[in-house]
C-alpha cells in the first residue's frame, strides 16, 4: 500500500473503529439502564401488589370479626383465622423479597399484636361476653352485642387502625426508596450518552485533520501542478511547482518534469 492511500485508509478506518467502539459502549450502558428500569418498575409493582393483598386480608379480617364480636356470628371463626394466616403469609413474602427490611418492622409488630388479640378473642370471646349459652341462643339474629361492641371499640379497632396505617406506610416508604435508584438511573443515562458525545467530538477533530492534510499534501499540489502544466502547454512557461510534495504526488511531479524534459530534446 502506497503512502497516500495508506494515510487515507488509516484515517477513515480510525473513524469507523471509533464509531463502532462508542456504539458498543452506548449499547452496553443502555442495556444496563433498561435492566435497572425494568427492575425498579417490577419491584414497585410487586410492592403495591403485596400491600394490596395485606390490605384486603386485613379488611376481610375486620369485617369477619365485626360479624363475630358484634353480632355473634360464630360461622366467621374460620374466616378470621384464614384472613389472619393470609396476612401473615403475605407479610412473610414481603420480608423475604425486601432489600431493606426496616420498613417492615412496624408492620410485623402490628400484625403480631392483631394476631394475639384475634386468637384470644376466638378462644375466650364467649367467656368475656358474660352471656350464658342460653342467652346467646335466645338473642335475636342480627341483634348487636353491647359487650362485643365495647370490646371491638376498646381493643380491636385501635390495633386494626395501627395495622392499616403500617401497611400504607410500607407502601409509601417503598415509593420513597425509589428516589435514590432514580437518581442512579439519571447518572447511568448520562454515562450512556457520554461515549457518543466524546466520539462525535473526536470524529470531528479527525475529519478536520484529514481534510487539512488532504488539502496540504494532495489537493493543493495537484491544483498547482495542473495550473503549471496548463501554463507550459499554453505559453511555454517553465513547469515549476512550489510546496512540500510527498509520496505519489511527488512521484507524479517528477514524471511530468521528465515528460516535459523529453519533449524539449531534439528528435533524432
Amino acid at each position: 500500500m502506497t503512502g497516500l492511500r495508506k494515510r487515507v485508509t488509516v484515517g477513515f478506518l480510525s473513524i469507523v473503529c471509533l464509531l463502532f467502539f462508542s456504539g458498543m459502549v452506548s449499547l452496553l450502558e443502555l442495556g444496563h439502564l433498561s435492566r435497572d428500569t425494568g427492575e425498579i418498575l417490577k419491584a414497585n409493582a410487586r410492592n403495591i401488589e403485596l400491600a394490596k393483598e395485606m390490605l384486603d386480608a386485613a379488611h376481610e379480617q375486620n369485617m369477619a370479626l365485626i360479624r363475630l364480636s358484634v353480632f355473634g356470628d360464630r360461622s366467621r371463626d374460620s374466616l378470621c383465622r384464614a384472613c389472619m394466616d393470609r396476612l401473615e403469609n403475605t407479610l412473610l413474602v414481603a420480608q423475604n423479597e425486601a432489600l431493606d427490611k426496616s420498613f417492615l418492622d412496624s408492620l410485623a409488630f402490628a400484625t403480631t399484636e392483631l394476631r394475639i388479640v384475634t386468637d384470644n378473642y376466638l378462644a375466650y370471646g364467649d367467656l368475656r361476653s358474660g352471656d350464658s349459652l342460653a342467652v346467646r341462643k335466645n338473642r335475636p339474629a342480627g341483634m348487636p352485642d353491647s359487650l362485643g361492641i365495647k370490646w371491638y371499640n376498646d381493643e380491636y379497632e385501635a390495633l386494626y387502625g395501627r395495622l392499616t396505617a403500617a401497611i400504607k406506610n410500607y407502601m409509601t416508604s417503598t415509593q420513597s426508596s425509589l428516589a435514590p435508584r432514580a437518581e442512579q438511573m439519571k447518572k447511568n443515562a448520562y454515562r450512556a450518552v457520554t461515549p457518543v458525545l466524546i466520539s462525535v467530538a473526536v470524529m470531528i477533530a479527525i475529519v478536520l485533520m484529514l481534510f487539512y492534510f488532504m488539502s496540504l499534501y494532495c489537493i493543493t499540489p495537484i491544483e498547482r501542478m495542473n495550473k503549471s502544466l496548463g501554463d507550459w502547454l499554453a505559453f511555454r512557461i517553465p513547469f515549476t511547482v512550489k510546496g512540500d510534495l510527498k509520496d505519489e504526488v511527488l512521484e507524479l511531479k517528477e514524471r511530468i518534469e521528465t515528460v516535459i524534459n523529453q519533449s524539449k530534446q531534439p528528435k533524432a
